[in-house]
């Protein structure tokens, strides 16, 4: 488009004067112009008025063309795809049309896996068949400011006994996976796929860089960093303006995992590799690998093509509800808002609403933003949908007119809302775990987090879910036959922490459930006892930690270590809660703030530490090693 074009749609008003001014200055390329007349022609010249004139905030105005195009590039269709789809999605939230109108819900095809049994370890043995047809993506765009940490969360530890951080954690799972893989292809890389956000990117970059990719390659870490969307101002879609040269951007939420997974190549790529399974995870969800397995055996299993991880739900709890929707020719499993399934049972199938059963659960489970993903017909339908997830906006009003919004929105997407773009073909289903077992995040300071447990909802705080972590260590090992003594629930800030055995099976020795009941044998951990375990071949028999000591065993890769007859008595970690005056210390590391204590460790911690591989006895105080 030519300059002189470009000049007749500009309104001749004083308002434009300035614009009109930096067009005839002719800097601009080609498709800037193009872009400038699609603009404009959605009524988005707003966007232009009471610019200075040529030589006035030059910079200024160069960087919004910049911004604007990279807007336009990141969106498949461009800023006038965004814009009508925002004009559809606008018209239909003012009108209060129901998204789920003529849809009818029912209970959707759950397999429970809730309790432990010779079903849950047959699906962790399904899965470890599996591991080198499986890939990790990690929904990572989070920083910590809203806990109180100053961060990326990936950084944060999710305990901090040895303060294994998030990121750190994941990566040690990986690193186990492969291990097992190596019977199949001894040079096999797991990949792992990393969505990072503009405020997470660099960060995420430099913790990876920093550590050596926590023991996993470079090329084997795929990182896609997700781009802003223009804010909106009114139901007309006006792009919302902060001055008179920047438009407002805000994230377009996690569903953007699946149009990066697209346009990047990635999923088409690794399917190629031989890769027949995804499995989605959130950054801050420490739990979410004791079940991830047994999932994808799930899924093998049964044949579901997306399959939700999920908990079981208290009817009327604020967690969205996994349903299967029927109607419309066709039937999936998607979550619904809790505050939109109760009047859509109740337009429906029962007037009562979301009632418990038996157990006083909802027959819908809770979604954890988990999930398992066959990869073949989720590139086909990414090749189809271009990546673009069902969006939906969700504005403020100011009032009850329905047309001013109080602060600007956006259009957004989940993640979990891919099966609004399955055929019949492809099959949808949930599994379901003991919560705490598969689900315990971090997301609430301090404050937030005491509030939420003092009105009956999980505090989802640093300090519940180290936790939680602890109390899913015990859980192992008490399905494998194991004392592991819990002791009393005190409050640390108005937050719950379950004191008892402190119990960490690091992913290098298991995996699975069935690994934890192979490895141990007679074995105690007292209340505030701490056990660490890391290596592939240790085995426990015979082995007593007592109240309030520790014992930490670490193998490197080869060697096979027997720890037997050995008691340990002497004072290990102890909690000690932070003061006052700590807490407002500017020295005190955050990671400890947003929690309220730390472990002080004493010496009396038995740490024993193989470090040549080979066949080990540890039965007294020195190692012995047999050939």
């Amino acid at each position: 488009m030519r300059t002189t074009d470009f000049l007749k749609i500009i309104p001749d008003k004083p308002e434009f004067s300035g614009f009109r001014a930096c067009i005839v200055a002719d800097t601009l390329s080609s498709d800037t112009y193009t872009l400038l007349h699609n603009l404009f022609s959605l009524g988005q010249e707003h966007l232009f008025k009471n610019w200075d004139s040529e030589g006035t905030n030059d910079s200024s105005k160069q960087k919004f063309f910049e911004n604007i195009s990279i807007a336009d590039n990141s969106y498949p269709g461009g800023l006038p795809a965004y814009v009508t789809n925002a004009r559809k999605l606008l018209k239909e939230s003012a009108s209060g049309i129901n998204p789920f109108e003529k849809l009818i819900p029912s209970q959707p095809d759950v397999v429970d896996l809730s309790k432990f049994g010779t079903i849950y370890d047959d699906m962790e043995k399904i899965a470890l068949t599996h591991l080198h047809k499986t890939a990790i993506v990690l929904v990572a765009g989070g920083l910590g400011e809203r806990l109180g940490y100053n961060g990326i969360k990936l950084d944060i530890p999710v305990e901090v006994i040895e303060n294994v951080s998030y990121i750190a954690h994941y990566c040690s799972v990986i690193s186990a996976m492969e291990m097992r893989c190596r019977k199949i292809n001894p040079n096999h890389q797991v990949p792992l796929v990393i969505m990072t956000s503009q405020d997470t990117d660099a960060a995420t970059k430099r913790t990876l860089a920093q550590n050596n990719y926590f023991g996993l390659k470079s090329d084997q870490v795929i990182i896609l960093t997700q781009s802003l969307v223009p804010a909106l101002q009114d139901n007309d879609g006006k792009i919302a303006k902060s001055g008179t040269y920047e438009i407002i951007m805000k994230p377009h939420g996690h569903g953007d995992i699946h149009l990066l997974m697209h346009t990047s190549g990635t999923a088409e790529k690794l399917l190629q590799k031989g890769i027949e399974h995804f499995l989605f995870i959130q950054d801050t969800n420490g739990q979410v690998f004791n079940a991830a397995f047994a999932a994808v055996g799930v899924s093998i299993t049964h044949g579901f093509d997306f399959n939700s991880i999920g908990v079981k739900r208290i009817p009327g709890e604020a967690v969205g509800a996994l349903t299967k929707l029927v109607g419309n020719g066709r039937e999936t499993t998607l979550n619904v808002e809790y505050n939109q399934l109760e009047p859509l049972l109740r337009e429906t199938v029962n007037p009562e609403g979301d009632v418990p059963d038996a157990e006083g659960f909802s027959v819908f489970p809770g979604n954890i933003n988990a999930l398992v993903i066959a990869v073949k017909p989720y590139v086909k339908i990414l090749k189809e949908s271009q990546g673009i997830i069902a969006e939906f906006v969700n504005p403020k009003y100011a009032d009850s007119s329905r047309t001013v919004f109080s602060k600007p929105a956006r259009l957004e997407t989940m993640m979990q809302d891919l099966p609004k773009l399955f055929h019949s073909d492809e099959k949808t289903g949930v599994t379901v775990f003991d919560r705490v077992w598969c689900f315990s995040a971090d997301k609430n300071n301090v404050r937030d987090a005491a509030k939420k447990f003092l009105s009956g909802g999980p505090p989802e705080s640093a300090a519940s879910a180290e936790s939680d972590f602890y109390v899913s260590g015990r859980m192992k090992c008490t399905a494998a036959g194991i004392h592991a003594q819990t002791s009393v629930q005190e409050l640390i800030l108005g937050v719950p922490f379950i004191r008892g055995a402190r119990i960490i099976l690091r992913p290098s020795f298991a995996l699975t459930r069935r690994e934890v009941s192979d490895k141990i044998k007679d074995v105690f951990v007292g209340a505030d006892a701490t056990l660490i375990l890391d290596g592939d071949l240790i085995r426990l028999e015979s082995v007593r930690v007592e109240n309030n000591a520790a014992l930490i065993v670490r193998a490197v890769p080869g060697a096979d270590v027997l720890v037997k007859n050995l008691s340990v008595s002497a004072p290990g970690f102890v909690l000690q809660l932070l003061t006052a005056k700590e807490l407002q210390d500017p020295e005190t590391p955050e990671y400890l703030k947003i929690r309220g204590y730390r472990f002080v460790r004493n010496e009396g911690v038995k740490e024993i530490n193989i470090t040549k591989p080979g066949r080990w006895v540890v039965e007294a105080d020195e190692p012995c090693e047999f050939e």
